[in-house]
């Protein structure tokens, strides 16, 4: 590949904070276990022409692109991608050959980001931040350039611990904002997410009914098997368990109030047997209702105490 001219940085319009190292190792001793994670560069390429990068030994800190327009592309380990409008990718830390680059013709805009730590490697393991994952597809991100530009304008303002701590406290929502996109991006409801909110509303509302799947799944004209595959995928439990959930924590609200015996309460949750509502109690919260009730009488007793 033959490129005339390279720029590492230096394009019109450009932003980009280094922070010295010298910042960092003195906050790194002086708070030892505040900065797991830690920014270390951060900027703003638009239509970054010629830009280049090579890094022959790898790089010690992961590196997190956005490309909002334009295209370009990446190398490790000889692996080439291509990276389009409205992919990032994620490189962990590595020993390995790195080098990326704009497109010659449609040069790319970046916002991007490096940051470290004394957890980068078990936090790249947690998450299976690998070096040949690739781009990743993810629609116009304006909640991560929102904090994106938060974290730019507490470095902007200098290297006081507070700007630092924002920013580096910011560091995990904008991570967030890519590796969860949908937690973060606000789109219109879709059918499907009106099924699961009116389902749990449906369950909320019916707390002391035995209610099934196949009630659940009747109120949207859905086999059982698939209305469970689409709630479980929404929440991450199986619907039962959703709704013995939201059983328990009202259990909890009436113990702690210390309002009901706990066979009232049973029968209030559609539970006839109270014995096997206090299985059910102890299997989903830890403890026995009486323990629970207990543990609650001697909370407000020593808030009455206190006055």
């Amino acid at each position: 590949m033959s490129i005339p001219f390279k720029r590492k940085d230096g394009f019109e319009g450009e932003k980009l904070i280094s922070i010295p190292e010298k910042v960092w190792k003195d906050y790194l001793i002086k708070y030892p276990n505040l900065f797991h994670l830690y920014i270390t560069h951060i900027g703003y390429f638009p239509k970054a022409s010629y830009h280049y990068r090579e890094r022959r030994k790898g790089c010690n800190d992961n590196i997190l692109i956005y490309c909002l327009q334009g295209k370009g592309y990446y190398v490790i380990e000889h692996k080439k991608f291509e990276v389009k409008p409205n992919q990032f990718f994620l490189l962990p830390a590595t020993e390995e050959y790195i080098r990326y680059w704009a497109d010659k013709d449609d040069p790319w805009t970046i916002y991007w980001v490096h940051f470290t730590g004394s957890v980068i490697e078990q936090f790249n393991t947690s998450l299976n931040i690998n070096i040949f994952k690739g781009p990743v597809e993810i629609g116009f991100n304006d909640k991560a350039l929102e904090v994106w530009n938060n974290i730019y304008q507490s470095l902007e303002m200098g290297y006081s611990i507070e700007n630092l701590c924002n920013a580096n406290f910011c560091l995990y929502h904008l991570i967030a904002a890519f590796l969860f996109p949908d937690k973060h991006i606000q789109i219109e409801k879709t059918e499907q997410e009106d099924l699961i909110n009116g389902t749990i509303m449906n369950m909320k509302a019916s707390l002391e009914k035995k209610l099934t799947v196949e009630d659940m799944a009747n109120r949207y004209h859905l086999s059982t098997s698939h209305f469970s595959s689409l709630f479980r995928k929404a929440t991450g439990m199986p619907p039962i368990d959703y709704f013995i959930h939201l059983k328990m924590q009202r259990a909890c609200q009436l113990l702690y109030a210390n309002e009901s015996k706990i066979k009232t309460i049973a029968i209030e949750l559609g539970y006839e047997d109270p014995y096997y509502f206090s299985r059910l109690f102890k299997k989903y919260m830890g403890i026995s209702p009486e323990q629970y009730k207990l543990s609650s009488n001697k909370r407000l007793d020593r808030v009455h105490a206190d006055y």
